[in-house]
């Protein structure tokens, strides 16, 4: 008896501790959702506080009216048409270098005092003539290169002119012969005529030179070979002419500086007064050539002063000379 009654007591207790944890469980979750409530109270709370916050803000601004409306650009006029530029015409054709502007080079080059043909060793009867007294100055000079070119000048001038234009060398050095009544200037004509010939063969080759080379192996006569180096320099009559011409006094010119130490401004200005008479000349000398082509050589003028020539004599045989002649 003992024994049963010391097993119901113990079922008992147990059955009361059972039921004070279960009240102690119901009462945590009291505890737990009273603390709930409380914290979903505080959130109210906050919220109230917010909404009367928000009533006592600043009213809102007022609305801003809308921009007015940009009335359209006005329309782009299009612009004028452009009109075609004109045709370019085409260039010019370039003459070949046989033509007569591409040829006047040669003429400078023949006439310029550089070229070495021998002429700056003469003076052209200037020598004697200074010492005769009939060149003293500028003036006298004029006087002598004038008389000079209207006379041997046209000679020469008219014999190049020949020989430029096609007459037979051979034939017109017999001309030049016959022109020239003086044995020195014969001399001195040849001998000028045999360098500018080696001058002419080496600046501008051609089988006419190496001819008239071959037949007048002692030289031509100096107007002659000047008139055949234009012809195949491709100058023309006239412009054999001309170089003829102004050889005729440029040389005494120039000799004349050295002679009686002349300022060279004044011989410059002798030979620039005489150019009116050295175009008058040239003109009539290319002439004479055109008609000698259909009449022969023997029609060409045959002008000389009896004065240079026995001057050109004397001043052969002298001993002292500046210039061969």
């Amino acid at each position: 008896m003992d024994t049963t009654e010391g097993a119901a007591t113990t079922r008992g207790t147990a059955a009361g501790a059972a039921s004070a944890c279960c009240a102690a469980g119901a009462a945590g979750a009291t505890g737990v959702t009273a603390l709930a409530g409380g914290t979903t109270g505080a959130a109210a709370a906050t919220g109230g506080a917010t909404a009367g916050t928000a009533s006592t803000a600043a009213p809102a601004a007022p609305a801003v009216p809308p921009a007015p409306a940009v009335p359209p650009a006005p329309a782009v006029p299009p612009a004028p048409a452009v009109p075609p530029a004109p045709a370019v015409p085409p260039a010019p054709a370039v003459p070949p270098a046989s033509a007569a502007g591409a040829a006047r080079a040669a003429l400078l080059v023949l006439a310029d005092g550089r070229f070495p043909a021998g002429g700056h060793a003469h003076s052209g009867g200037a020598e004697a003539a200074v010492r005769a007294g009939r060149i003293t100055d500028a003036e006298t000079l004029l006087g002598y290169c004038r008389g000079r070119l209207h006379t041997t000048g046209l000679t020469s001038a008219a014999l190049a002119a020949a020989a430029a234009a096609g007459i037979d060398p051979p034939a017109l050095d017999e001309a030049a012969d016959a022109r020239t009544p003086s044995p020195a200037l014969r001399v001195t004509a040849r001998r000028l005529g045999r360098q500018l010939l080696r001058a002419a063969r080496a600046a501008w080759p051609d089988p006419e030179l190496d001819a008239l080379a071959a037949a007048r192996p002692r030289g031509a006569h100096q107007p002659v070979v000047l008139g055949l180096t234009c012809r195949v320099a491709g100058l023309a009559p006239l412009d054999a002419a001309y170089a003829a011409a102004h050889e005729t006094v440029g040389g005494p010119a120039g000799a004349t500086v050295r002679l009686l130490s002349l300022d060279p401004f004044d011989a410059t200005a002798v030979l620039a007064r005489l150019a009116p008479e050295l175009d008058t000349v040239a003109r009539s000398a290319a002439g004479a050539a055109r008609r000698a082509v259909h009449e022969g050589p023997g029609t060409l003028p045959a002008a000389s002063g009896p004065l240079p020539d026995i001057a050109a004599e004397r001043h052969a045989v002298r001993s002292v000379r500046l210039f061969a002649s």
